[in-house]
């Protein structure tokens, strides 16, 4: 899920004081769904058995419910957009809080205060005073490595960590623990686990992953089911359960590109065989709600699909439970906006989640849609009684209140230390080293150690994304109450034994160490901001191996902890390391990782290495679809390896040659006849933004139209109006990578006709995450003498970004404001590197 737009686009020109925004488009690239076939897929065994009893129950309510109630029912707002009074009225079938949401608005948000919000929902959907009807509301969450949007909850490593850990029993164990905290707060729904099958790691979800193999996944999805629902029959969604969601139904982990929320051009085949063995043993499981995912299908929305959503997944594979969209997903699909999607009811959603304001118009169109035929009342009662069944089945008719729930307001289990004991297994058991040379692990708890690097005395940071904050940014150590950084855990063990730990994050230190331990690695991210182009870490900037090989080169021993969401090309990192463990994103419990990398004070293994990859290691900066199983295999270190201390190997240096980036050409279409996905043409004005859907678009003073140059509708006129600041702008809600854009030779390229004057403050830019500048005056790339004329216009990209890292984050890669009348169309939008003789427009002195 993401969240709501106040976080997805900074300003390009911060003196004129516009605030970006951006919606995903369905794709414009019109593609061909292959022929298909539903025997592919399995009929699935029914563990959780029809109770006619419960059908009755189903069928007498839906008998007594009218229209306006059915679709409440369907309807998921977010706690930031929906209040206790709006429960009231309408009677909702579930709502969220999404990442980043807290009761109260409030970080801190005491367990008292997530069971006051929900036992308040709770009663207002029973009230029927105004809207008619008493049907328990459920509340559903993310908790996906614990329940990690409450201060001093338990955080398990991210998926990616269990992954390499392929330990079942461990993750079914935990899977149970997230369920017991989250029934504390009073919450009734988890969405998880995320099943997604990675096949290209520069996706920004990789971590949220456990393997690139469909076994591991499938294993895992059947486990966290158990765990979070029980099994069937044997406490099945009793009290100390919760229901599951398994996601994102189908095929998010293998879109071109690894692009978040993008295409995905398997075979059907190949969709079954890869990216559904989650779903098949995690509805073996017994799981009752699966969440559609934002990707496309051969340019399809799944969020639109009805074959995928009904006719497999439904009828063909069995689901009785219900499916849920995810964040304003239905949306993206063609024809469709946030307040109204007939199209996603259709082809099977059950749910439609819809944060922001848009859940009022999108309850009154539906209702309007089912009075004029466009939705069928028979497809409404099938949404409607999956909603109700699950909800017999969870016990929400017959449990008591949420403040009044068995585990309801027991805060000693959250972050309980008997939980917090099976995270510190699961981060041992997650540790995978890939090079011990000499042999220089296990190291002697007695010995002086420097424990140096920015994720050293960081819990946010070796936590990840999706912790308390949904990019997990914003965090320090305080936020984590009763958790332990990867310091804590070293000084603790050596401390204990008479040795010394130094902590210092650059290095420096008072008394040459024996043994320097650094931890350093990839910074929090979430969906679509964690996305690259290739897989070369902190390329441009190895502020990180610089820091390794200052202090090799004293002649002290480095052991080197990583922490990243993916395999990344470290060659050059792991040369400067004696030894190097990847630690993923180990989540609260940093003492886990001290636990290995110390040996007891006989100098015997107190804990061995258990990890294995579940990702293959790339070789280059661009193997960033290296697989196992795959015809042409050639990793660094192929999936499975892992090192132990019964390993005696040394591992040779290794080329630091530096690939070139993924993209295969040094040109990148931003506009060429149409806006390139994943980006979407916005108008700004003011306060107000929206996105170009058609040929037209006006909002205040700017006006865009589709007009033709070489072909139909391929350049965009764009006028502004009025001395007032508005800005055009084509964007995307996630930063894309572009880095590979920033070298010497790389320019902005566009082409430009003046049909008007350029007014002295008219500027093109581009928005990233970092300190962009302020653009470049239009005034001095054209003339108004040139009107009527096309010109190529190519502007060097350190204009905007002279940090190769700024271009790391990357929300709009054109941009253009005015704060007078202009009138001018543009078409060919490009992204160019290395362009050689070209005449560059340079902002050097």
């Amino acid at each position: 899920m993401m969240p709501r737009t106040s976080l997805i686009t900074s300003v390009i020109i911060a003196a004129f004081g516009l605030t970006g925004c951006a919606q995903d488009l369905e794709t414009n690239t019109e593609q061909t769904t292959p022929a298909a076939s539903t025997a592919i897929w399995p009929k699935l065994p029914k563990t959780v058995p029809i109770d006619e009893d419960i059908e009755s129950k189903v069928s007498a309510l839906l008998a007594k419910m009218t229209l306006e109630q059915k679709v409440a029912q369907m309807i998921q707002p977010e706690i930031r957009d929906v209040t206790v009074e709006d429960m009231r009225r309408y009677g909702f079938g579930s709502y969220l809080n999404g990442g980043g949401a807290f009761p109260n608005n409030n970080k801190h948000a005491t367990p008292a205060d997530w069971i006051a919000l929900a036992e308040k929902m709770y009663q207002a959907s029973l009230d029927d005073s105004l809207d008619g009807i008493s049907i328990p509301t459920m509340w559903g969450t993310d908790a996906v490595h614990g329940h990690n949007n409450v201060i001093g909850a338990t955080l398990f490593p991210h998926n990616i960590g269990l992954g390499a850990a392929n330990n079942p029993e461990l993750i079914e164990q935990i899977a149970a623990i997230t369920a017991k905290e989250v029934m504390v707060t009073g919450i009734d729904w988890v969405f998880a686990p995320t099943v997604a099958v990675v096949r290209d790691d520069r996706w920004g979800r990789t971590y949220e992953g456990y393997s690139e193999d469909p076994a591991i996944v499938g294993k895992y999805a059947a486990a966290i089911v158990s765990g979070l629902q029980g099994r069937s029959g044997d406490g099945f969604l009793g009290d100390k359960r919760v229901i599951s969601t398994v996601k994102h139904f189908i095929g998010d982990g293998g879109t071109q590109g690894g692009d978040d929320q993008g295409n995905n051009l398997d075979s059907e085949q190949d969709l079954f065989n890869i990216h559904a063995q989650g779903y098949v043993q995690g509805l073996s499981a017994g799981a009752q709600s699966v969440m559609a995912s934002f990707n496309s299908w051969h340019g399809e929305k799944i969020h639109g699909n009805k074959y995928l959503l009904t006719d497999v997944l439904k009828n063909q594979m069995g689901f009785d439970g219900f499916v849920v969209g995810d964040w304003n997903g239905h949306g993206q699909v063609k024809g469709c906006s946030n307040e109204s999607c007939s199209q996603s009811i259709n082809a099977g959603l059950d749910i439609f989640m819809v944060p922001t304001n848009a859940w009022k118009p999108l309850l009154e169109n539906t209702i309007a849609q089912v009075k004029s035929g466009e939705i069928s009342q028979a497809r409404i009662d099938d949404a409607v009684s999956r909603i109700l069944r699950v909800k017999f089945r969870a016990g929400l008719f017959d449990k008591p209140s949420p403040a009044n729930r068995a585990l309801s307001g027991k805060t000693e289990l959250i972050g309980h230390p008997e939980h917090r004991a099976v995270a510190r297994q699961a981060v041992r058991e997650s540790l995978v080293l890939l090079k011990n040379n000499d042999s220089i692990l296990p190291l002697k708890p007695s010995i002086n150690v420097l424990v140096a690097g920015d994720g050293a005395d960081n819990i946010g940071k070796q936590s990840g994304g999706w912790t308390i904050t949904w990019q997990g940014t914003g965090n320090s150590n305080d936020d984590f109450p009763g958790g332990s950084s990867i310091y804590d855990g070293i000084n603790n063990v050596v401390s204990a034994q008479g040795g010394k730990a130094q902590l210092s994050v650059n290095g420096s230190f008072t008394d040459k160490p024996d043994v320097a331990i650094v931890v350093f690695g990839e910074e929090p991210y979430a969906e679509g901001n964690g996305d690259l182009d290739n897989l070369d870490y902190q390329r441009g900037q190895a502020s990180d191996l610089a820091l390794l090989k200052r202090l090799k080169a004293q002649g002290i021993p480095v052991v080197s902890v990583f922490i990243t969401g993916r395999p990344l090309w470290v060659n050059p990192e792991l040369n400067a390391s004696d030894a190097f463990v990847v630690a993923w994103l180990p989540g609260s419990e940093g003492n886990g990782i001290a636990d290995v990398l110390f040996s007891n004070a006989d100098g015997t293994v107190k804990h061995d290495f258990k990890g294995k990859l579940s990702f293959s290691w790339p070789n280059r900066a661009d193997d960033t679809t290296v697989n196992v199983h795959d015809e042409q295999y050639s990793p660094l270190f192929a999936y499975g390896y892992g090192l132990t201390y019964r390993d005696q190997k040394n591992l040779p240096l290794l080329s630091e040659e530096v690939a070139k980036a993924a993209n295969s050409t040094n040109k990148l279409a931003i506009m060429q006849g149409t806006v390139k996905s994943p980006w979407s043409l916005q108008l700004q004005s003011a306060e107000k933004s929206m996105t170009m859907t058609s040929n037209t678009a006006m909002l205040d003073n700017v006006r865009v139209r589709t007009t033709d140059r070489f072909v139909q509708e391929d350049a965009r006129a764009i006028s502004f109006t009025s001395n007032e600041v508005s800005k055009v702008e084509i964007s995307h809600a996630f930063a894309e990578d572009l880095r590979a854009f920033n070298g010497k030779g790389s320019a902005l390229s566009f082409d430009v006709m003046l049909t008007g004057d350029v007014p002295s403050n008219a500027k093109v830019g581009i928005n990233c995450d970092a300190a962009c500048s302020q653009g470049v005056s239009l005034s001095t790339l054209v003339s108004s003498k040139d009107k009527g004329k096309w010109q190529t216009i190519h502007i060097a990209t350190d204009c905007f970004a002279n940090d190769s890292d700024n271009m790391a984050k990357v929300y709009s890669p054109f941009a253009i404001a005015s704060r007078g009348p202009l009138d001018l169309t543009v078409s060919n939008i490009f992204l160019s590197a290395n362009l050689g003789d070209e005449d560059i427009h340079s902002c050097s002195e």
